[in-house]
């Protein structure tokens, strides 16, 4: 036994002997990796730092304060989240919106007017929430050919004239089923019109886009849209062709006595260019057209249109948008009732016009942005009845203040310039103070 034991100690020294220099230099190469981690994380955080400031990036507060957003969002979205027979996530989404206004004499007792009215009347002001929104956003899973499925519907409480004592009725506003791939996707929408997807920045204009009447053809549409991709996501192109349904009973005055065919087909398309600067700038230009015609009184009218609309933010201090339009019988887009007119033999002409709008932002603090636009719907007085709109023109301003990561207050300032063939030119001044709530 004795004799075992004695040479097995022996033998496990000797072993321990050798295997402690191989573990001595184990842990020096582990403290030379760590040591040479150190550095290189300290490497890799200073070519971030360059790289932010070479992007102009962000200063800290307003990064911290995007995730704080961020965290809000999902807080709420989690709260929001509402799950359908299907299982499917459904999310509610909208805006609760309260108006103080006041609106000058040439409102024509309207709480949003989009023209000065030809006789003056009494100022008015009020309080309303009738502009607020209301909506629900889905998304389902994948489905063919590995495209996802989504849908949304957005409703409000804006139709009539002016704020109701009863309850409002309930207006659908935009509407959206689609199935979206990769680079390429397919939408039947009650939205904006391809050739006009952009908005001014207000909350005194929303149950009506803002600078209606004003060169903001914006009327909702039922359409079929495609659209098709092309480059990167720095550099691309997007591509869009959609089939519309055109409102003809908007086109031509109330009191019109013409046999109308309320509905029309139309084919719009739009060819949208852009580039990104970095994360935070780029530029994006699109060219777009229209085609349609109105049936009244047994005789077809022409519709037709081209555009082009812009966004560029060459700075993080600057954008500037907005859309410029001519064409022919576009009154059922949302501009005045005078799409086409009668002659006194009876002949029935589409009545041209041109215009648009553009607006300059400027983020004056994080939390404050000044927005200046304004646009014009200029006729061609030629086409026009003798008591029509020659033109009518907007300007506004407002400063938005965001008092918290959804809440909004807004004080706008406005004026609008209606010139009438008969009366001359009539002013109108609104002034509206807004409050808005994002969820």
């Amino acid at each position: 036994m004795h004799k075992i034991f004695f040479p097995a100690c022996l033998l496990a020294a000797t072993l321990a002997a050798q295997e402690k220099p191989a573990l001595d230099q184990i842990l020096e190469r582990l403290a030379k990796l760590e040591l040479e981690n150190a550095t290189l994380k300290g490497e890799v955080g200073q070519l971030r730092q360059d790289l932010d400031t070479l992007r102009g990036s962000p200063p800290k507060p307003l990064l911290e304060e995007r995730v704080t957003i961020n965290e809000r969002r999902i807080d709420e979205q989690s709260q929001t989240k509402v799950e359908s027979a299907e299982r499917f996530p459904i999310h509610i989404r909208g805006t609760l919106l309260a108006n103080l206004f006041h609106n000058g004499p040439y409102s024509g007792g309207l709480d949003t007017p989009t023209t000065a009215s030809r006789t003056a009347g009494r100022s008015a002001a009020g309080l309303a929430f009738r502009q607020s929104i209301l909506g629900l956003e889905y998304s389902g899973p994948k489905t063919l050919w590995g495209g996802r499925i989504s849908g949304s519907i957005m409703m409000d409480f804006f139709d009539g004239a002016a704020e109701l004592s009863n309850t409002p009725p309930v207006r659908m506003r935009t509407a959206n089923l689609g199935l979206h791939w990769a680079t390429r996707s397919i939408d039947f929408s009650l939205d904006k019109p391809l050739f006009s997807l952009r908005d001014p920045s207000s909350f005194s204009y929303v149950g009506v886009s803002p600078l209606t009447n004003s060169g903001n053809l914006w009327r909702w549409q039922q359409q079929i849209r495609f659209e098709q991709g092309f480059g990167s996501a720095v550099t691309g192109v997007r591509a869009q062709v959609a089939v519309s349904q055109t409102t003809e009973d908007t086109n031509v005055p109330a009191t019109s006595t013409l046999a109308l065919e309320r509905r029309r087909p139309g084919v719009q398309g739009r060819l949208a260019f852009f580039h990104k600067l970095d994360d935070q700038r780029s530029i994006e230009f699109a060219p777009a057209f229209h085609f349609s015609s109105s049936h009244a009184g047994g005789v077809s009218i022409p519709s037709n249109l081209f555009s082009i609309d812009w966004m560029a933010n060459p700075s993080s201090r600057v954008q500037f948008t907005g859309t410029f339009f001519t064409g022919q019988n576009l009154g059922q887009f949302g501009a005045s009732r005078q799409g086409f007119t009668a002659r006194s033999n009876g002949t029935l002409i589409p009545v041209h016009g041109k215009g648009g709008w553009a607006q300059l932002s400027f983020p004056l603090q994080q939390r404050i942005t000044l927005n200046l636009f304004g646009g014009i719907h200029d006729h061609r007085n030629a086409d026009l009845a003798a008591n029509g709109v020659s033109s009518n023109h907007t300007g506004a301003t407002n400063l938005m203040f965001r008092i918290a990561p959804n809440v909004f207050v807004t004080i706008e300032a406005l004026q609008m310039r209606t010139q009438y063939l008969d009366v001359g030119t009539r002013k109108n001044n609104r002034y509206d103070l807004s409050i808005a709530y994002l969820f």
